[in-house]
């Protein structure tokens, strides 16, 4: 017992190390679990032994991770992207297979080798993709859509390759009675479970659920997904295959949500030490002997893979930049490849030497891969030409529709927020142009009349096209700092007068979303906050007037912009009022421009009732600026006061 808690120790120490060390570098955490189990295994330092224990440990991250895939099969998502994924996914799996077991064959390794290798090689990583096309706002887009289909079908394809490569390990003479036996187990269990499953798994957990306790729900997820495992392994199945068809059963249910909850940080270590284990099997020795070889099979995964995923892309419709970055993207192995390599060396159907360059050639693959993804838009465009054609359709049909637009605010996002949005601006006769990345949401808004296009608004063409230099304003409608961040440069970069505000979670990212030009900045959590105590403080008989006192307070220190613009509800309304409320306005200094060289306080807006609220320099905000600062070429003077003395103070500025 002594052993088997140093041994975890060591494993969990290192991997808090270098995934911090991972995570500095913006690497995939899986790339440092790889590393770890190279580094503490028994081929390198020798930390951690290889024994029965640690691929265990391993073994149970294979099974959440597969009961993960299962809470994720969707049939109507599924039939929703059937060409994607009975199309091109099944195309792409058995044309790599294929591929791999002609050459396995023609190297003298047979075809049992070849296919286990086959399977292998023709799985991405779902883990690196998934994340990486989230963090850079793709997953919307054309290859992003095709990527996750096929990722969808290699998830499927494992189950029976997980089946397959056990029973190919048997004698000649026995392998066709253990595929037989192996296909029969599998569709009678797959028969009963899901017969006898849902009839009995919704009332059970319904009787769990009802006793409203935490701890006995997840005690009855843990039972029920190792309880199939054990059952499947019983039947000399794999654990993967009794934990898929478990989360493939609970996905039915209206609990799904709260288990993956529940089961996430269960997944997540466990699957880190399971790529520790693999790590661990790398030996470096073996590897050098056969560099060579590890070169050829990384060319081939990376190279000859990319290839064939392009020219099958290409035969089911996709345009050549779509083939190429998805291509570039599903060129990478995969962890499902490590599991399968694995497997197959487990079942001796691959040798030792074998089994090391193949290992050796999916890590060096998944180390590489996201810098090739990094890079994939600037391949993509070199290696098509006709992509800029595409390209440059797709940018024409934004500038068709916001042809003529003068004086809009363009919505980046239209989701909830960015509806109700443009809902409040069309209210008050501002016209507003959205873009957004979600093809349904964007054809339907289109449909009912709404001013949206699909177009990606980090991109600066984009944003030229939605009549940038034209608008009054702009607003990121969603919470995603690095997308916000590309969005503030290019604004910067083009429009440096043009306010933006921006949407965020938490006050975690405020200052950095200042600093690169937002002119404000919205938190999620402040406002709800403030909504939440204005509405306590009611509930409890606290005045109605002195609860709008509070709240017009917090957001005068909060958001410098706000202030002056809260009247009371008993206050005056009418075109009259409003025209004598203060109001913003945006003035962007010329080189030449009178005020340039001037300190403000020598401006002289103080006869026109109007005062200096923010400077914008450089994309660094000043919100309250020191009367002693000079005004500089470039500089945005962001103006309060009322509308007549906002335009006489323009002119003052620009002219003198």
């Amino acid at each position: 017992m002594h052993d088997a808690l140093e041994t975890v120790l060591l494993m969990l120490a290192s991997a808090v190390a270098v995934v911090v060390v991972c995570r500095m570098l913006r690497l995939p955490a899986l790339i440092g679990y790889l590393l770890v189990g190279l580094l503490i295994g028994p081929h390198a330092l020798g930390w951690v032994p290889d024994s029965e224990q640690t691929h265990d440990l391993g073994e149970f991250g294979v099974v959440f991770l597969m009961f993960s895939i299962g809470l994720e099969f969707s049939l109507p998502k599924l039939l929703t992207m059937r060409r994607v994924v009975f199309g091109l996914g099944a195309a792409q799996v058995a044309a790599s297979t294929l591929v791999v077991v002609a050459v396995a064959a023609a190297l003298g390794l047979g075809w049992r080798s070849g296919l286990a290798l086959g399977g292998a090689l023709a799985m991405s990583s779902t883990a690196i993709l998934a994340k990486m096309l989230a963090d850079r706002l793709e997953l919307g887009t054309q290859h992003g859509r095709t990527i996750i289909g096929v990722l969808l079908f290699q998830d499927l394809a494992v189950v029976p390759l997980l089946i397959l490569i056990p029973a190919l390990g048997s004698s000649a003479e026995q392998l066709a009675v253990s595929l037989g036996a192996a296909a029969l187990k599998a569709a009678v269990l797959l028969a009963v479970i899901l017969f006898i499953g849902q009839r009995v798994l919704r009332p059970w957990f319904h009787v769990v659920a009802s006793r409203r306790s935490p701890e006995l729900f997840m005690l009855n997820v843990l039972l029920f997904t190792l309880g199939l495992a054990w059952l499947t392994r019983q039947l000399d199945l794999s654990l993967a295959l009794g934990a898929f068809l478990a989360g493939m059963l609970i996905s039915e249910t209206e609990y799904r949500h709260q288990v993956e909850l529940d089961i996430r940080p269960f997944q997540d270590v466990l699957l880190g030490l399971f790529f520790v284990t693999i790590g661990m099997q790398l030996d470096l020795a073996a590897v050098a002997r056969s560099w060579y070889w590890v070169a050829l099979v990384v060319a081939v995964v990376v190279v000859a893979k990319s290839a064939l995923i392009a020219g099958l892309a290409r035969v089911f419709g996709a345009d050549p930049g779509t083939a190429i970055r998805s291509a570039l993207a599903l060129g990478i192995a995969g962890e499902f490849g490590l599991v399968l390599v694995s497997e197959a060396g487990r079942g001796s159907l691959l040798t030792p030497g074998v089994q090391q360059v193949a290992l050796a050639a999916l890590i060096v693959s998944m180390l590489v891969g996201p810098f090739i993804i990094e890079r994939s838009e600037r391949l993509a465009r070199g290696l098509s030409g006709a992509d800029w054609l595409y390209r440059a359709v797709a940018l024409q049909n934004i500038a068709s529709q916001t042809l003529g637009a003068e004086g809009h605010v363009i919505l980046c996002g239209y989701g909830r927020t960015g509806q109700n949005l443009a809902r409040f601006l069309e209210q008050e006769g501002i016209r507003t142009i959205a873009l957004d990345l979600d093809p349904r949401r964007v054809k339907e808004a289109a449909a009912a009349g709404e001013s949206v296009v699909f177009g990606d608004a980090a991109r600066k063409e984009v944003l030229t096209a939605a009549g940038l230099m034209r608008a009054k304003g702009a607003v990121v409608t969603y919470a995603d700092t690095n997308s916000a961040l590309k969005i503030l440069h290019h604004v910067h970069e083009l429009r440096p007068d043009l306010p933006v505000v921006v949407r965020t979670v938490d006050d975690t990212d405020i200052e950095r979303l200042r600093e690169a030009g937002a002119a404000e900045v919205v938190a999620e959590v402040m406002e709800g906050s403030m909504m939440l105590a204005s509405h306590a403080l009611l509930l409890v008989g606290v005045p109605f007037n002195r609860v709008l006192r509070r709240i017009r307070q917090m957001r005068e220190q909060r958001y410098a912009l706000f202030q002056g613009f809260f009247p009371g509800a008993t206050d005056e309304t009418g075109e009259e009022r409003e025209r004598l409320q203060p109001r913003l306005h945006s003035v962007a200094i010329t080189p030449g421009a009178w005020a340039e060289g001037k300190r403000l306080r020598d401006l002289g807006l103080a006869p026109l009732h109007v005062e200096v609220t923010a400077v914008r320099r450089r994309r660094v905000r000043s919100p309250t600026p020191d009367p002693d600062m000079l005004v500089l070429a470039g500089d945005v003077v962001v103006l309060r006061g009322l509308e007549d003395g906002l335009a006489a103070a323009e002119m003052r500025l620009l002219g003198g």
